[in-house]
């Protein structure tokens, strides 16, 4: 692996060079809020280790405790690079800006740039503009009332990402990792990532036509984010039409706006809502087009082309929620999501529009017209449409009932394979697959390799 020093990397050959490092770090927290540190490492990339005695690793600590103001707490670890010890300092920091040796520095591509006292005063507007404390603030619960199974794949997932180095273990020392627990409280973004009762709702609806007068469906979602994101992004998926394409092999069903740029919306509106307004996240599913509303205003001094557009870092609301997705392999990249979004439905040809409103921001999807006739068709109906005479008469055929179906015609099938070919999300599948068993409508009959799925009903 070629090491590079980049806006959230710094290298250092070794530890005698612990103040520039503190500098560097103070400079990427004002951008980034994360970052890393090698020592061992030349700003070529060079592997050259690090000598080790025996207060190393406190030395280093010691050191930037001392002169980063706010304190951090960073996780100082050695680690053997090429055959080499080196030492990697990880840290993350969410609490305004931060000095370094009583100044302040800014991240410019790898050189650390003082501030002037006119900067540092735009720079705190624009943190207290968008970035809130409302996420480092103490919430009502504790460790104990957190989700268990949501930990467990949170930290499988990261893993397999190869962005989580820890396995499962006490949900204090995970918390404590990820910054969301002070004592045996939970801070309020890690009340909304992993408790089911933390208050947030998303409200989906299907309408009959362009406006909000007749809805042929409506929902209302509660649980932690990373359920919100299954759920309204299976929700979206049952309602829009989908073609077969038979040319190959295999049947494939091919939705009219494109998944993943459906969920990336999803995950940014949750991400980047403003948690503080009571106001929910919406899903409207209209005739001809697909709105994603979020109740949190866009960075103030920036406009959505210019993320679409450019290269622009992250400006995350949440940066603790925005950290935890990122972990999961939820989020890509930071800072990429807009542009993301638009790349997919270029490739596809869906117009896709973002705009800042009043009331929050808006990323809206128009349907191609030739697939939408009637109404907003099912996955499985392709070009025929609904007709939308019931009210509330749900348009798209279940997820649950098309699960069945494919059991029923493979018991042996995988959920792996169920995610193909509904083309939904493996935590998708998984979460019908949890809700189906609970409504005694299927169970599992021996191992999960091996063994094979029995429909009860």
């Amino acid at each position: 692996m070629k090491f590079k020093e980049n806006e959230t990397v710094e290298l250092k050959r070794s530890t005698s060079e612990i103040k520039e490092a503190i500098v560097s770090i103070g400079a990427i927290l004002n951008k980034h809020c994360r970052g890393a540190v090698y020592f061992g490492i030349e700003d070529n990339g060079r592997v050259a280790g690090q000598q080790l005695g025996k207060s190393t690793i406190k030395d280093v600590s010691k050191a930037i405790s001392d002169h980063i103001d706010p304190k951090i707490f960073p996780d100082v670890a050695v680690r053997k690079i090429a055959g080499k010890d080196c030492i990697v300092v990880e840290f993350s920091g969410h609490e305004g800006i931060y000095s370094a040796y009583g100044r302040f520095y800014l991240r410019s591509g790898e050189e650390n740039r003082r501030l002037s006292a006119g900067e540092i005063q735009r720079l705190v507007e624009k943190k207290k503009n968008y970035v809130y404390s409302w996420g480092m603030e103490v919430s009502g619960n504790s460790i104990f009332d957190v989700h268990i199974p949501t930990i467990r794949s949170f930290i499988k997932r990261g893993r397999e990402a190869g962005r989580i180095g820890f396995a499962f273990g006490s949900p204090k020392n995970i918390f404590n990792k990820l910054h969301l627990v002070r004592g045996n409280r939970l801070l309020n973004s890690g009340r909304a990532l992993f408790c089911k009762d933390n208050g947030l709702e998303v409200q989906a609806a299907v309408f009959a036509g362009r406006d909000k007068i007749t809805f042929l469906d409506i929902q209302s979602f509660r649980g932690n984010l990373f359920e919100l994101i299954e759920k309204a992004e299976t929700y979206v998926n049952e309602h829009i039409n989908w073609r077969a394409d038979l040319s190959g092999s295999k049947r494939v069903e091919i939705p009219e706006i494109p998944v993943r740029a459906v969920k990336e919306a999803i995950i940014n509106s949750l991400c980047h809502r403003d948690f503080t307004n009571p106001k929910s996240n919406e899903i409207a599913i209209y005739r001809d087009r697909i709105e994603i509303f979020n109740p949190g205003q866009f960075p103030y001094e920036y406009e959505p082309e210019d993320f679409v557009t450019g290269n622009l870092p992250s400006v995350p609301r949440n940066p603790l929620i925005a950290e935890a997705l990122y972990l999961s392999e939820d989020i890509e990249k930071w800072g990429s999501g807009l542009r993301r979004i638009s790349q997919e439905c270029k490739i596809e040809k869906i117009e896709v529009a973002f705009n800042k409103i009043k009331s929050g921001f808006l990323v809206t999807f128009y349907r191609p017209k030739t697939r939408v006739m009637g109404g907003s068709a099912g996955k499985g109906e392709g070009e025929k449409g609904a007709t939308g005479k019931k009210t509330g008469e749900k348009t798209g055929k279940k997820t649950g009932e098309k699960i069945l179906r494919l059991i029923k015609e493979n018991p042996n099938m995988t959920i792996a394979g169920l995610s193909a070919e509904l083309g939904l999300s493996v935590n998708g599948i998984e979460w019908n697959i949890v809700k189906m068993k609970k409504e005694g409508l299927i169970k599992r009959v021996g191992p999960d390799k091996g063994g094979h799925w029995e429909v009860l009903q």
